[in-house]
């Protein structure tokens, strides 16, 4: 069977291919131009709100229903904020806060400012249940880890985003939150034991309406014990659509990922998932050229071809792209932003827990701030800001901040810090220290020597008695570190 365009255009519309640069290349206008899907823009494509509105206002001059899709999840997750910090707090903070109200009303903020900049379809929210606290990849992502809490925000969140005519994308299914690989990677397995409790806040954005899901790359045995769930037509098409019901559009997480990339190449796990049932494929990551996307596309005309992929299977699945696109185009309205929602939420999901007798807070003299910065997981932008240093100097200024890495805690840097710090109030950033062996060490050998010394945990608290006042923030966000500096001046 020949390579007809017919069958060529219909491999492209399931293809949201990534690009680089702040403009539309000139390979991508065209292909949009040629019946292209959709796009998924990262933070190397974003510079401000503005520019995004430009880009997503180029894409559609090429063609008028293309899907713009992006992961602003808010909190750690942010690209339309990647270069000043999320103004909102991610899932995990939602959660602790437990306002199903107010996370709707986050959400509806968001979406308004992702409709003004001309994104149509938000992968978000988490829907996973972080029901491991060492998971690598979700953590502070997920709403929590009760399945009824992640449940009920789920379909808060979803509520808030569509109703500004912004697609929600429940991810990451059927369920990321109790593995211990980081897919990006590897191939995580989800327990059998855990995997109902993992699917209800699927079940929930269903019934709420969500408009697409996002598959993870996981291997669910109870479900297939050989393909991961992106590739497999047991999970896809027999539990999420027949079992569930779920209707909406089925998109791949980045499909360039080694869990799925690994056996088959970008190409091969792109056929095989449109296969299993997925309805768009999603290519991410440094795969983001013309050669890659034509590559994809050729890929599956080529399952079509040798019967690997029939060819009605690519007709639905690019109808239920096309149907999405019908209703990011005709749906929802424009709220009035509110700028305040992020900051009264990532103050309400503090938590204090003072220990020392003697009273440690307020600071009202300019502090020394240690702040202890891990490698995060690829999904975070490494040059996000995060902290409690800088928006603490600008209540407290001449506040002295240092932010070190694995492998600058040394003894002697250390010690050289704590006789720096001698006369000042001392601040001790972490994030997840429990997952880290040398952010554990590092907190112990300040704290032994000063005792006084403040902890902002802002990962996942898996112990609130360190130090003689610990604040949980539930997020790094910017508004987080925030929040927590108001703590710590006595505003908050």
């Amino acid at each position: 069977m020949p390579k007809s365009a017919d069958l060529l255009r219909l491999a492209d519309a399931v293809l949201f291919p990534g690009f680089v640069g702040k403009t539309p290349p000139d390979w991508l206008r065209r292909r949009l131009g040629e019946g292209l899907a959709g796009v998924v823009l990262f933070s190397r494509n974003i510079a401000d709100p503005a520019q995004v509105a430009r880009l997503t206002a180029a894409l559609r001059a090429e063609n008028p229903a293309v899907l713009v899709g992006t992961d602003e999840e808010s909190g750690e997750v942010t690209r339309l904020e990647v270069s000043t910090g999320s103004t909102r707090p991610g899932g995990y903070a939602l959660g602790v806060v437990d306002d199903v109200a107010l996370t709707e009303a986050l959400a509806c903020d968001l979406g308004t400012d992702l409709a003004a900049a001309g994104i149509t379809i938000d992968f978000a929210p988490s829907a996973d249940v972080n029901s491991n606290p060492d998971n690598p990849v979700i953590g502070l992502r997920a709403f929590g880890a009760d399945p009824a809490l992640v449940a009920r925000h789920t379909r808060a969140f979803i509520r808030g985003l569509q109703s500004t005519g912004v697609a929600a994308c429940a991810k990451h299914f059927p369920g990321h939150g109790d593995t211990s690989v980081d897919s990006h990677h590897g191939v995580p397995v989800v327990a059998s034991e855990g995997i109902e409790e993992a699917l209800r806040p699927f079940r929930e954005a269903i019934k709420e309406g969500v408009k697409s899901i996002m598959t993870g790359h996981l291997l669910v045995p109870t479900y297939d014990a050989e393909l991961p769930a992106t590739l497999s037509p047991k999970v896809l098409t027999g539990l999420l659509r027949e079992e569930l019901g779920f209707q909406g559009m089925i998109i791949t997480d980045g499909i360039e990922m080694a869990a799925v990339s690994g056996a088959y190449g970008i190409g091969g796990a792109s056929a095989r998932a449109i296969a299993a049932g997925a309805d768009a494929v999603c290519i991410g990551g440094e795969n983001s050229d013309e050669a890659t996307a034509i590559s994809v596309r050729d890929a599956i005309v080529d399952a079509v071809i040798s019967g690997l992929l029939p060819e009605e299977r690519l007709a639905d699945a690019a109808r239920r792209v096309r149907e999405l696109a019908d209703w990011a185009g005709s749906s929802g309205s424009i709220a009035d932003r509110n700028g305040h929602i992020g900051l009264a939420a990532a103050r309400r999901a503090v938590r204090i827990t003072r220990r020392s007798t003697a009273p440690v807070l307020p600071f009202t003299a300019a502090a020394h701030v240690i702040e202890l910065a891990p490698e995060m997981n690829l999904a975070i932008d490494k040059g996000t800001p995060w902290g409690v240093g800088e928006p603490l100097g600008k209540l407290l200024p001449g506040t002295e901040v240092t932010r070190l890495a694995a492998g600058e805690t040394t003894g002697a840097r250390l010690e050289g810090l704590i006789s720096e710090a001698a006369r000042r109030p001392l601040v001790v950033v972490v994030r997840d220290v429990h997952r880290y062996a040398w952010q554990s060490e590092a907190l112990r050998h300040l704290l032994s020597a000063r005792p006084d010394a403040v902890v902002v945990e802002m990962g996942l608290p898996a112990r609130s008695d360190l130090g003689a006042v610990h604040i949980a923030t539930y997020g790094s966000a910017a508004v987080c570190g925030q929040a927590a500096a108001e703590v710590i001046t006595g505003t908050l």
